[in-house]
């Protein structure tokens, strides 16, 4: 069983940072990409970053330069730097990752986090 657990998240003022940690683990072969999604009240979920296997990296473009997605292979956690926070990034924080369960079947499967919510006062 594989498990995808997000934390980090919090009340913090403008200008302000926090750090989002998300841990996969169970039984797990590899990890492709591993993401961090945003979604505030009555909006779309939106992609805020993206890692990949290869450690590159993709970032929505109202937080170029803000924030910065990295990853710990050997424990399977993505983390999400946010720094110079504005009040329109408070939303719930979910993590995605995309992996290779282990087992005879393969191919890769998306397991979500239960989100964690960031809220940025002004």
């Amino acid at each position: 069983q594989v498990q995808v657990v997000e934390s980090g998240g919090g009340l913090v003022q403008a200008g302000g940072s926090l750090r989002l940690s998300c841990a996969a683990s169970g039984s797990i072969l590899s990890i492709n990409t591993m993401d961090w999604y945003r979604q505030a009240p009555g909006k779309q979920r939106e992609l805020v970053a993206r890692i990949f296997s290869d450690d590159s990296t993709t970032y929505l473009d109202s937080v170029k330069g803000r924030f910065t997605i990295a990853r710990d292979n050997a424990k399977n956690t993505v983390y999400l730097r946010m720094d110079s926070l504005k009040p329109e990034d408070t939303a719930v924080y979910y993590c995605r990752a995309s992996l290779i369960p282990l087992g005879l079947q393969g191919g890769l499967r998306t397991y979500w986090g239960q989100g964690t919510q960031v809220t940025v006062s002004s």
